[in-house]
């Protein structure tokens, strides 16, 4: 009992100050571990200032542009990850006789914008009831693999899990130009990428999602105007800065069209591109899946079921 009393009292670190660490931890950059954890930058910041007086000890080297992990963070990270698996594990264990649907979003999507899938993942209490993790497609399709998420809605087939994993088609997510709202063809209601050809485009490495990627550069081989790629950089809000002063464009889906800038604007693609270029969204489960809890779930976000 003297122990029970002792952990009691003590000014402890909370769960969600050590997820936000491990967060930071991972990102080595708040503005995307805040997106990672869905929150705003300032109570991030706060949740690790925070630990830090609580821990009395310093975790994180920051400067104007750079973040890492002191001596104490690196520590600190294998102790938070040991401490959260056993709690996670708690929570599997208590909620083992019953029904925990563990359903993945990819994040380059934001699925509050896209209708009927909302409206589905309501009918499922996603985000309340239902776990919920915002990782990429392929990373959710990682953990689904190895049994860590039960359902996952990712943009684009993944590729190397064939033999593990099935997919249903959802529907289709529409991409906008992303451009200066100074450039000629903002003019247009609906714009072609050889109509902005002479800007370069913002575009991403391969790896990070293949379907995608080779879909797309089908599509731009085939323009009479090869078009200019430059990186895009890892934070989306700098990218939409730098189009907005006229460094470029990007191609984005409709859900993640909700930052506004001056100088900014966002434009639909031509009906025959739009055709040719979007995001298709499956619902993915393992090939041998046979609940009747997860089936159903996946018929209702295919909107088979009422």
């Amino acid at each position: 009992m003297a122990t029970a009393e002792h952990l009691i009292s003590n000014n402890l670190p909370s769960i969600k100050q050590l997820q936000c660490f491990l967060a930071v931890a991972h990102e080595l950059n708040f503005r995307k571990a805040a997106e990672r954890l869905r929150m705003t930058q300032p109570p991030l910041t706060r949740q690790i200032k925070c630990l830090e007086a609580v821990l009395q000890r310093q975790l994180f080297s920051r400067s104007t542009h750079d973040v890492s992990l002191t001596e104490a963070g690196r520590a600190l990270v294998v102790q938070a990850e040991k401490i959260l698996r056993e709690i996670s594990e708690l929570k599997s264990n208590s909620l083992s006789s019953e029904t925990n649907l563990r359903i993945g979003l990819t994040r380059t999507l934001n699925f509050e914008y896209i209708e009927p899938v909302n409206s589905q993942l309501q009918k499922l209490n996603a985000g309340d009831d239902v776990e919920t993790p915002d990782l990429t497609s392929a990373q959710l399709l990682q953990s689904l693999s190895k049994n860590m998420l039960d359902l996952v809605l990712t943009g684009e087939k993944g590729t190397g899990h064939e033999d593990i994993v099935q997919y249903r088609w959802v529907c289709q997510e529409p991409l906008l130009i992303a451009m200066p709202s100074l450039h000629p063809a903002s003019l247009k209601e609906k714009v072609s990428l050889e109509d902005i050809s002479d800007l370069p485009i913002f575009w991403f490495s391969r790896s990070a999602n293949p379907s995608f990627y080779d879909k797309c550069k089908n599509y731009f081989d085939t323009l009479k105007t090869p078009l200019k790629r430059i990186k895009e950089p890892d934070d989306s809000l700098v990218m939409l800065s730098r189009i907005a002063r006229g460094k470029g464009f990007a191609l984005l889906p409709q859900s993640k069209c909700t930052f506004n800038q001056e100088g900014l604007c966002y434009r639909e693609l031509t009906d025959d591109e739009a055709k040719r270029l979007n995001i298709d969204i499956y619902a993915a489960t393992r090939l041998n899946e046979n609940r009747e809890e997860i089936l159903n779930a996946q018929n209702i976000l295919c909107g088979k079921m009422a």
